[in-house]
């Protein structure tokens, strides 16, 4: 993979924008070549089997492949929050991380900076660097990029956002959402066909597949779940959330101004251990 050419016409992730973002052009991701982090910190709210008793050790990209109307980071994924650092500089932020007690390395929204970041790993790795990777992602992914990943992502940590085209154009501006994320999942699964886990419940190896519950969406959630579990049985973990929170702007969707209540995601549940 030739980093510099991919820059000059960046196809790193599904939009294909073919923009130069080595001279400073900005496309969807709302990035150019220079890696932008908006935190670098110990997590402690992921699923239990990510953080553990130590935190996930994540690191904040800015900017963003998709344009979620509800997005819960606005200024993190419109790329107007964050610092802009070097390739060694990512690579030092993974150890002090490791020597903060993280558990993993947590590459939160990593898809535009997936060269980069294939670099750094390579480096870390390079100087003794033990901790499994994980690529949190939106599942908005490019499978010609995953595939590149081979080796160097131990956990993928995907979202599942839709299943239907119609949601998927309406709140992210990607109507072959449904058709993309099954084609990425399916590669993150033959990288990583078995999860594996420690004696401490900690991931070490697999996909966990996200999916955020929206208000007045639940039989599209349970899409998901039936498409997950149906084709990979138990090789996926699912972790189904209910924290979605309005914040505003969404005059336009009048059906996602609101909490999930309690009953929509306990049919949620029932459904999933059904």
């Amino acid at each position: 993979m030739n980093n510099i050419d991919m820059l000059d016409n960046c196809n790193l992730c599904i939009r294909n924008c073919n923009i130069n973002r080595n001279k400073n052009i900005i496309g969807v991701c709302k990035t150019d070549n220079i890696i932008k982090i908006a935190r670098a910190d110990l997590h402690f709210w992921e699923e239990p089997c990510i953080s553990g008793k130590g935190g996930s050790g994540a690191v904040f990209f800015a900017g963003c492949t998709l344009r979620c109307v509800y997005c819960q980071n606005r200024e993190i994924a419109a790329g107007r929050m964050g610092e802009e650092i070097s390739l060694s500089r990512l690579v030092d932020i993974f150890f002090e991380l490791k020597e903060q007690g993280a558990e993993n390395i947590n590459l939160v929204t990593p898809s535009h900076y997936a060269d980069k970041i294939m670099s750094a790993i390579r480096m870390a790795k390079e100087r003794g660097f033990d901790l499994p990777f994980v690529y949190n992602c939106s599942g908005y992914e490019k499978v010609e990029v995953l595939k590149q990943l081979t080796g160097l992502i131990d956990i993928y940590l995907t979202d599942f956002k839709y299943m239907s085209p119609e949601s998927a154009l309406r709140y992210s501006h990607a109507k072959d959402y449904p058709k993309a994320a099954k084609a990425a999942l399916a590669e993150m699964m033959r990288q990583q066909p078995q999860t594996i886990y420690d004696e401490h419940g900690m991931m070490k190896r697999g996909v966990l597949v996200r999916h955020l519950l929206l208000p007045s969406h639940r039989k599209e959630a349970e899409q998901v779940v039936k498409y997950v579990y149906n084709t990979y049985k138990d090789q996926a973990a699912i972790s189904l959330m209910c924290q979605y929170t309005p914040l505003g702007g969404l005059d336009n969707y009048p059906e996602l101004n609101r909490r999930v209540t309690k009953r929509e995601y306990e049919k949620l549940l029932d459904f999933a251990v059904e």
